[in-house]
């Protein structure tokens, strides 16, 4: 015989316990970042708002305009491209050696202590490089390299370094690892395990997460133009700063653009490696 429903959920003493809880963890951050959200609507802010708003109407669509927005746009993702590239280049040999079903000392199930210091010394390098945000590396590299996109692919290479470093090891660690063990025992190198045993079944996940933040490192150069990073960003800092709406409403839609590309890329490339 059929129950019926139950008409009060059995777990809604825990939710309530729960939302209030985080209520009280986030209402003292709430004061100490003294947020505010009502001064949006006042009325000193309603109507710059809306005047600077109004300007974006029509965008900016003069010949000229137009050709320096997209030498600017080829050169941000030229800027996020050199910058992933250089990326990679720190990504590839740290993960090599940082990965734990890498390393031929670890299969005994103990690793030796020259591997292991190495290991840890390698994923402590990769904390420090995306500990620091890309902007103060560009802020840094601003001062040592000057104006330009020099200092942006520099901040993007190392901070996306760390980043991609540290989640492909995750990646390739907490994948299928009994063939690469195999391939270690019977003799093979690292980089012949790694490409036979662990690249094949993780060459998708890889992929798509590059191609992500080559996504994100396309929006961080647009944010380093604003400290003289050059690229998009910069045009728009200056096109901001003139309060020039029809401007800033081009370059956005440029922008936005450039993102749904990206992301058309990614699906593309996510369904050719399933």
């Amino acid at each position: 015989m059929n129950q019926p429903p139950a008409l009060r959920d059995p777990a809604w003493l825990g939710r309530v316990f729960w939302a209030c809880a985080a209520l009280a963890l986030l209402w003292p951050m709430l004061v100490a970042t003294e947020f505010r959200p009502w001064v949006l609507f006042s009325a000193e802010s309603r109507e710059p708002t809306a005047r600077f708003l109004a300007a974006f109407v029509p965008p900016a669509h003069g010949a000229e305009f137009l050709w320096m927005v997209a030498r600017e746009t080829w050169r941000t993702v030229a800027i996020a491209t050199a910058g992933i590239t250089l990326a990679l280049v720190i990504a590839v040999p740290a993960t090599l050696m940082s990965t734990r079903v890498l390393s031929v000392s670890a299969l005994s199930g103990r690793m030796a202590l020259l591997p292991a210091v190495l290991r840890q010394s390698l994923r402590w390098g990769l904390v420090v490089l995306r500990s620091i945000p890309e902007l103060v590396w560009a802020l840094v590299f601003v001062r040592v390299v000057g104006l330009g996109p020099t200092a942006g692919v520099l901040a993007i290479a190392l901070t996306y370094g760390g980043m991609l470093g540290k989640v492909y090891a995750d990646i390739l660690e907490s994948g299928e690892t009994p063939a690469t063990r195999a391939l270690l025992a019977n003799g093979s190198g690292r980089l012949q395990a790694f490409a036979y045993g662990l690249l094949p079944q993780n060459a998708g996940e890889l992929t798509s997460y590059t191609v992500y933040r080559w996504e994100c490192a396309i929006r961080s150069s647009v944010v380093l133009g604003f400290v003289g990073a050059g690229g998009l960003g910069q045009q728009l800092d200056n096109s901001t700063k003139m309060f020039a709406g029809g401007e800033v409403a081009t370059m956005l839609l440029v922008f936005v653009l450039l993102v749904t590309l990206a992301d058309k890329v990614s699906a593309w490339l996510r369904k050719v490696l399933a």
